[in-house]
């Protein structure tokens, strides 16, 4: 929590902070990347927060990577804003994190520990704050050990995007053999998607440009198609009767819902629900509240990251102090992997 003294006061969309609180006397501050406002990459700074603890079914993590990602974004730009009512600034982002327990709080099942290598799903909405920090506080059901022989850098790249890609896939229920097709495979969601798809059994149909097309064949897809506005079409030309699911990861909506058959099903990632006609069912998906205190599915996750099944992906490491470059770097677009913060 922070002080009752935090002056701040609210602006028609946006909050501004008056001034940013002061680790008690004898207190340690913890280095954070936060805002005081909703606005462009250039809210973002270099804070002193007070040392967070672990309470009950609690752990604190020695941060060593933050992965950026388009929720970090949305967050700064106040589009979380309606799940924060009551919140005051700062505003933390990071969704995904890996390094060290340092701290365990009461309550726990022996599963974690202290000097244990972790990866971490923060809920930046709750009162905790997200990842972007030198120490996070994070439940224990959101944490799981890291895959072996991964670095933190890459580590920190897996968990939202792969429990993205399996809510996903889970959501369209289909059986081994099924086909299955995933636009914006070259991306985090995507490349996960085709990947977890292959390991259900499924016949893969992806999208990409033509210089991810060798990059979204690694994945395992089993057919590429040309990304772009016609790509229902391509997907008609393979199947011409329409594949039964579809994984929007390029957030296509109407323009592509003719490649699904009638009755199929689309899952959408950023809340679009129709309308659509011939049956078609709209599946809008979220990782959170749900996925990230699924401890048996991100530990799957992290295994199948261990075995290889998933690749991750790291775009480029950079300080965390510049994460305003990263938020610009990934508004730009065409960034392929993900963008990584070191906490180090």
């Amino acid at each position: 929590m922070f002080p009752s003294s935090w002056k701040y006061r609210r602006r028609v969309d946006r909050v501004v902070c008056a001034s940013l609180p002061a680790p008690s006397r004898g207190g340690v501050a913890v280095k954070a990347i936060g805002m005081c406002e909703f606005g462009g990459p250039e809210v973002l700074q270099l804070m002193d927060l007070p040392e967070p603890h672990a309470g009950a079914g609690e752990v604190r993590i020695r941060v060593h990577a933050a992965a950026v990602s388009p929720t970090d974004v949305l967050l700064r730009t106040g589009g979380h804003a309606v799940r924060m009512p009551g919140r005051r600034p700062p505003f933390v982002p990071g969704m995904d994190v890996a390094g060290v327990i340092d701290q365990v709080g009461p309550q726990l099942d022996g599963r974690l520990s202290v000097g244990q290598r972790v990866v971490a799903m923060p809920l930046f909405t709750g009162p905790r704050g997200g990842g972007y920090a030198e120490h996070v506080v994070v439940s224990a059901e959101s944490v799981v050990a890291a895959p072996a022989g991964v670095d933190f850098a890459a580590a920190s790249t897996l968990l939202m995007n792969a429990m993205t890609a399996r809510i996903a896939l889970d959501a369209l229920e289909s059986q081994p053999g099924d086909s299955v097709a995933v636009t914006g495979a070259a991306g985090a969601v995507g490349g996960y998607a085709v990947e977890l798809a292959k390991a259900d059994g499924l016949v893969v149909i992806a999208d990409a440009s033509s210089v991810d097309t060798e990059l979204v064949r690694g994945f395992g897809a089993d057919h590429v198609v040309q990304r772009g506005n016609d790509v229902a079409a391509r997907i008609r030309e393979l199947v011409p009767g329409g594949v039964p699911g579809l994984v929007d990861g390029s957030v296509q909506t109407t323009e592509i819902t003719p490649a699904l058959a009638d009755g199929g099903t689309l899952v959408e990632l950023q809340g679009w629900s129709g309308p659509v006609e011939r049956d078609i069912t709209v599946r809008p998906i979220m990782v959170a509240p749900g996925g990230i205190t699924d401890t048996v599915g991100l530990d799957r996750l992290a295994r199948q990251a261990e075995d290889g099944v998933l690749s991750l992906r790291v775009a480029e490491v950079l300080p965390a102090a510049q994460a305003h470059r990263a938020h610009r770097m990934l508004e730009a677009g065409g960034v392929r992997g993900r963008l990584v913060l070191d906490f180090s």
